[in-house]
């Protein structure tokens, strides 16, 4: 469901200083002026962003979470036995729960040396950091502020082989075109025997209905909601925008033909949005303002985002009902 991260302290240091303000700004006007308006994911990454979305990871509904973190309960100790990966760097680390499956296979395998978390939220970044240090006394843990949509900035020398895990389904985040750049840039920090950990959501099949897919982003509880509405707080916080959080509606909906849930928040009445020294924004009731989409996959599409990005899959392995799978990348040649 995350694509990227926060705001606050983690986007000023990723953008730089005042800068942050700006670059921020103009992204979010950008996209309210477009006929069909939208509003990047990784606006929603605030620490009360981050804290909703663990919350979210632990429904009932959503099964994406422990479908995956059953995989690398099974999978991770064979695999890592195999290829001994000496590091592993998280994009989109948050909590590090799902990560730490592999830490332990790389410790209880004698290899690991070095862990890399990647988020936007600088403050709950380093609260993640500060706890594996204690949980890892043996590994060099390496925070790291960084947007996943730019260049990544990781510490240079890692030990070799190292693994690049973009975990929790968040490629599905990026159309078609992002998420062939997003594996591009990942594919330009492996060298030869590196290898991408990525974790995908299948599409729906006989095993998985697409009512089955719309249920993990409509909770009974509402948590998914309140995520969505997040985003506006924080671009109230963070740019003096005055959006009325109980003028929208979450809506969620599994798109057949475009194999994707597409989130937005759809305002319940005609209303102007205002920015300070700024223009002001019209929104129609019944207008849909795109928060996120969550694209699903199968191995055709997948083989085709790796041969875009100049990937090839390695090892693919999906959960008995088909709902889920844990793909892991080489570079080609």
């Amino acid at each position: 469901m995350a694509e990227e991260g926060g705001t606050g302290p983690g986007l000023a240091e990723v953008v730089g200083g005042a800068d942050a303000d700006e670059a921020m700004l103009a992204e979010v006007l950008e996209g309210l002026q477009r006929a069909d308006k939208r509003i990047a994911s990784k606006y929603h990454y605030d620490e009360r962003g981050s804290q909703l979305f663990e919350e979210i990871t632990r429904l009932d509904e959503y099964y994406p979470t422990r479908t995956e973190r059953a995989l690398l309960k099974e999978w991770m100790p064979r695999w890592v036995d195999a290829l001994r990966p000496a590091a592993l760097v998280e994009l989109g680390a948050g909590n590090a729960e799902k990560s730490r499956i592999v830490l332990d296979a790389m410790v209880g395998s004698g290899c690991g040396e070095a862990y890399v978390p990647v988020d936007m939220s600088a403050d709950f970044l380093q609260e993640t950091a500060q706890r594996l240090e204690e949980e890892y006394p043996s590994l060099a843990i390496l925070p790291t502020v960084a947007d996943i949509t730019s260049p990544l900035p990781l510490p240079s020398r890692l030990p070799s082989p190292t693994w690049i895990a973009f975990l929790g389904s968040t490629l599905g985040n990026f159309d078609d075109e992002g998420a062939a750049e997003l594996l591009g840039r990942i594919h330009r920090r492996l060298r030869s025997d590196d290898r991408l950990l990525l974790g995908v959501d299948l599409r729906a099949g006989p095993g998985k209905s697409a009512q089955r897919i719309e249920l993990a982003y409509n909770d009974d509880a509402g948590v998914t909601a309140a995520f969505s509405l997040n985003v506006l707080s924080v671009l109230n916080d963070a740019l003096g925008t005055d959006f009325d959080l109980e003028g929208f509606r979450h809506r969620a909906r599994y798109l057949a033909e475009r194999g994707r849930i597409e989130t937005d928040l759809v305002s319940m009445r005609d209303q102007v949005v205002r920015f300070p020294d700024g223009p002001e924004i019209d929104i129609a009731e019944g207008e849909a303002i795109r928060t996120e989409i969550s694209c699903k996959y199968d191995r055709p599409t997948i083989d085709a985002l790796f041969a875009e990005a100049g990937l090839r899959v390695e090892r693919w392995q999906e959960d008995g009902r088909g709902y889920y799978a844990l793909v892991l990348g080489a570079p080609i040649g």
